[in-house]
């Protein structure tokens, strides 16, 4: 189960990768848009490409992080919510000239969109309670998701916080394996010997 961990640790940093690459198509799309352009539709059909791609390896993570470790229902819980909710915000964004109630510059969906996934965030650190190593992998990526309000602040679409979400999280994942491949963190996955995994930091 180790291995399995390893690779949903992986194939979490890959799918955040590949929301950098939609967020940055996304970028090019509202700065050439006209529907009467083929050019258009093929950067829409590179943007939902890369999209599928994320997403199919965010759930693959988090299928083999679910299957390999052991308790943690909060994460459990949180992660799956997580990748649904940013499918519903991607789609949304990238039709947002079809969908009237879509507001992409509204402050107050960016502020929902970054506490929500600041707090699906700090359900990581149930991986190896009380180790301060990742507590500020998990701090950084905190700050960096709640960075993603001020592109709404000083006017950006709702992509920019979708962009800084992926980076964190790309982070996050990367960091998490780079511990534990190091043994800097221990997680105890199915098959290990059990040990408590209740949470009790000192760091915030």
């Amino acid at each position: 189960m180790r291995d399995t961990l390893k690779r949903g640790l992986t194939y979490g940093m890959v799918g955040n990768l590949f929301f950098i690459a939609f967020s940055l198509v996304c970028l090019i799309y509202y700065n050439i848009y006209d529907p009467a352009k083929i050019s258009s539709r093929i950067i829409e059909m590179i943007a939902y490409t890369v999209e599928t791609l994320g997403f199919l390896s965010l759930m693959l993570g988090m299928i083999d992080i679910n299957r390999s470790v052991r308790m943690r229902p909060m994460l459990k819980f949180g992660f799956p919510v997580y990748i649904l909710v940013e499918l519903v915000m991607m789609i949304l964004e990238l039709n947002s000239y079809q969908i009237e109630f879509y507001k992409p510059y509204s402050l107050l969906l960016a502020v929902i969109h970054a506490v929500f996934s600041a707090a699906v965030c700090f359900t990581f650190l149930s991986l190896d309670p009380g180790k301060s190593c990742l507590e500020v992998a998990v701090t950084i990526c905190f700050g960096v998701i709640l960075g993603g309000m001020l592109g709404n602040v000083i006017g950006i679409r709702i992509y920019f916080s979708i962009l800084t979400n992926a980076v964190a999280y790309a982070g996050l994942f990367s960091a998490i394996r780079y511990m534990y491949c190091r043994e800097m963190i221990e997680i105890d996955c199915h098959g290990d010997k059990a040990r408590v995994a209740e949470y009790d930091s000192s760091f915030f």
